[in-house]
């Protein structure tokens, strides 16, 4: 079939700028190179998602690249089991994981919300105005199992 053919090429090779296929961009494709006159994305999908091969599918990984991945990897996971250089921590040591978002977009909704009603959802105003830019800064004591947050 043309059409999975079609979903199998890489979109760079018909000189489109993108690393994988949208039902969208393929069903355009397909019509404009004549494969089919028309055709609509749930169908298309349809077709696609029957075989057995499904090449356009993706999930994406990390892999370790560092040498020294597993040294690294190792300390923390000692941490985590309360043991650092080879010595057990003791009641009083502290095990934090931490991190940052930073640049998180502050707004503020021009009109209030409307609680949901009986037969209606909520209705949320979609204008807002800026009110700048947050940073939250987290941190998780891993063996207490408590958190801490400040924007």
């Amino acid at each position: 079939m043309s059409i999975k053919a079609l979903a199998c090429e890489l979109p760079c090779r018909r000189g489109l700028p993108l690393s994988r296929w949208s039902v969208a961009e393929l069903r355009q494709e397909a019509v404009a190179n004549g494969i089919v006159a028309q055709i609509s994305g749930t169908t298309l999908w349809r077709w696609l998602s029957q075989d057995a091969l499904r090449p356009w599918r993706h999930r994406t990984w990390i892999f370790p690249r560092d040498p020294q991945f597993h040294r690294k990897a190792g300390r923390v996971l000692d941490l985590y089991h309360r043991r650092w250089k080879g010595a057990a921590l003791g009641p009083r040591d502290y095990v934090l994981c931490t991190d940052e978002k930073t640049s998180i977009q502050a707004r503020r909704r021009k009109h209030r919300s409307l609680p949901p009603a009986e037969g209606r959802p909520i209705y949320v105003e979609h204008e807002y105005a800026s009110a700048g830019a947050l940073a939250y800064l987290a941190a998780w004591d891993v063996h207490r199992a408590k958190l801490f947050g400040r924007c």
